[in-house]
C-alpha cells in the first residue's frame, strides 16, 4: 500500500520527506549526487518514474527503486544471512531441547526469525529478518525462489541419472523436477558424487527426498543460494547483514512477485 497514487501532490508542503534525503538516509547516494539521479529520470516512486526535485514520499508506504533496484527506505528493517550449521533446528525456541537459532539471534541488535527452514541435517543459508511484509510474499505457495544446494551423495552418479533429476522424478506427494543439476565431482573413493541442484520447491526435504527416489541418498547437504543471496565465504555459525546490493536485488524480486500475485487474486 502505498501513501499516494502521485508522490509529490500532497496538499500540505510539509507533509512527508525529500526523496533526495530518503535516499541520501537509505545510503544510495549523497543528496547531490540523488538529485542528479532524479533529473536523469532513474529513480521510481510507486512505479513511476519522477523528475522533480521537490518530490516528497512517506519512506515507510511508498515504494522507491532506482535504476530498476528497489531501496529499503524503513531503516527499522533488517535483513541478515546465517550459515546454518548442521545439527540446529530451524526455530527461535526447540521445545525438545535441540540447538536452535537462538544463539546466532540473541548477539544481534534487532529482533528476527527466520524466513523458511532448513532441516537439522541440512547446513547452509538461511536468511533471517524482521520484514513480516517481505516473509510472507517469500513463504506464499506461489512465490517459488529458486534455491541451489550441493550434496554429496552415496554412489557414482551417472549422466543419466542426472537428466532424471531434470526430467523429473515422482515422489508420494507429487512429482518434482530440479531446474538444473550438474555433477561437480565424482569421489576419489569411488562411493560418493558431489551433485549442484537447483529448484523453485519448498516442499519438506525435497533435494533429499528426490535423489534418494533417484537411488543415491544424501550424505551431506548444504544451501548455497536463496534467490539472489549467495553464501560466499561466510563461515558455518556466522552471520552478516546483507549488503545493500543484496538487499536491492530481494526486495526487486520480492516487489515483482508480490504485484504479479496480488494481479492473478
Amino acid at each position: 500500500m502505498t501513501s499516494s497514487d502521485r508522490p509529490g501532490d500532497r496538499d500540505a508542503a510539509s507533509e512527508g520527506v525529500r526523496l533526495q534525503k530518503a535516499l541520501a538516509a537509505a545510503g544510495v547516494a549523497s543528496r547531490r549526487v540523488v538529485e542528479n539521479l532524479i533529473v536523469e529520470g532513474r529513480i521510481e516512486v510507486n512505479g513511476r518514474v519522477v523528475t522533480e526535485l521537490g518530490t516528497r514520499i512517506d519512506p515507510l508506504a511508498d515504494e522507491v527503486a532506482v535504476d530498476g533496484v528497489a531501496v529499503q527506505l524503513d531503516q527499522e528493517k533488517r535483513y541478515f544471512m546465517l550459515n546454518k550449521p548442521r545439527g540446529v533446528v530451524s526455530t527461535m525456541r526447540d521445545e525438545q531441547g535441540r540447538p536452535d537459532l537462538r544463539r546466532f539471534t540473541d548477539p544481534l541488535d534487532v529482533r528476527v526469525f527466520n524466513v523458511g527452514r532448513l532441516d537439522g541435517d541440512t547446513s547452509g543459508l538461511l536468511l533471517l529478518t524482521n520484514d513480516g511484509e517481505l516473509a510472507h510474499v517469500l513463504a506464499h505457495p506461489s512465490f517459488g525462489v529458486e534455491k541451489t544446494y550441493i550434496a554429496k551423495v552415496a554412489g557414482r552418479m551417472t549422466p543419466q541419472t542426472l537428466q532424471r533429476l531434470k526430467r523429473g522424478v515422482d515422489l508420494e506427494d507429487g512429482p518434482i523436477r530440479a531446474d538444473r543439476a550438474k555433477i561437480l565431482q565424482a569421489q576419489g573413493d569411488q562411493r560418493h558424487t558431489m551433485v549442484e541442484v537447483t529448484l523453485h520447491s519448498g516442499r519438506n526435504r525435497i533435494v533429499r527426498r528426490m535423489l534418494e527416489a533417484v537411488g543415491h541418498p544424501v550424505v551431506e547437504l548444504v544451501r548455497r543460494q536463496f534467490g539472489p543471496l549467495h553464501l560466499g565465504t561466510l563461515k558455518s555459525g556466522a552471520v552478516r547483514e546483507l549488503t545493500r546490493v543484496e538487499l536491492g536485488q530481494l526486495l526487486t524480486i520480492v516487489r515483482a512477485a508480490d504485484v504479479e500475485r496480488k494481479g492473478n487474486g
